[in-house]
């Protein structure tokens, strides 16, 4: 289907086609979402602040991570510090996908970075890729079916969390990194995504073992996009408009 024939859809196909996409996403985590609400009133958390920090941080890794640290009575300023350390790569996320909000008004440019996570970045730049324009309604589609989703099951997280299993036992918690491949797997055939796939995963590691976590997200992260800089843009991708073959941008 062409890109004018899907910018032509109703606003109500669009919103659809965004939420059908989420569907995944939710499956995967929303185990964690109500382990987070189960864990957060373990820490001394009252329901209606597990369903807070869930609503108003909409972060899954940066959450588990703050609610750790409250439990373990640490500084302040030392949360905040993690949390930014786990929350870093969006700043490249908001980099990456910012060329294609720019001609959206500043209240929805607000609402969708604020609901900006790692599945929705890769969905937009699927979008992207695929030559088609990243539509407000498509975006807010798959965006508000995720938050919705994770701010009800941490809510119930929270309520019934002692009935909750180990999800290590279940092998629930291996559902996110699988997923997370997935979307990493969907943008193989950029260029050099190989070496620098390989270069964020070894220093992500080595991060883990020389650093500790959360460090290693952001290092990793900040790894394969030095990797990326450092490479000439025609091999790199840098600088190749979505739809636009690495042919055609060369003189």
């Amino acid at each position: 289907m062409s890109a004018q024939a899907i910018s032509e859809r109703p606003a109500s196909s669009e919103f659809w086609r965004g939420a059908r996409l989420a569907i995944p996403v939710m499956v995967a985590s929303g185990p964690f979402a109500m382990l987070f609400g189960a864990l957060a009133v373990d820490n001394g958390f009252s329901v209606f602040e597990a369903f807070f920090m869930s609503a108003a941080v909409f972060g899954g890794a940066s959450q588990m991570v703050g609610i750790e640290l409250f439990g373990h009575h640490v500084a302040p300023w030392l949360i905040v510090l993690s949390i930014f350390a786990v929350n870093f790569r969006h700043m490249l996320y908001s980099a990456a996908i910012g060329r294609q909000l720019a001609h959206w008004p500043l209240a929805q440019q607000a609402a969708a970075y604020f609901l900006l996570t790692d599945p929705q970045y890769a969905f937009a730049e699927s979008e992207a890729l695929g030559g088609r324009k990243v539509g407000f309604v498509w975006y807010m589609g798959a965006a508000l079916a995720v938050y919705v989703s994770w701010v009800i099951l941490t809510t119930l997280g929270a309520f019934f969390g002692q009935f909750i299993p180990d999800t290590g036992a279940l092998g629930i918690d291996f559902l996110l990194p699988i997923y997370f491949l997935g979307l990493v797997m969907d943008f193989r055939k950029r260029p050099l995504w190989l070496p620098i796939v390989a270069v964020s995963a070894v220093a992500s590691i080595l991060a883990y073992k020389l650093v500790g976590s959360p460090w290693h997200v952001s290092l990793g992260a900040l790894a394969g996009v030095a990797l990326a800089v450092i490479l000439p843009p025609h091999h790199s991708g840098v600088g190749i408009e979505p739809g636009e073959t690495e042919i055609e941008k060369l003189p």
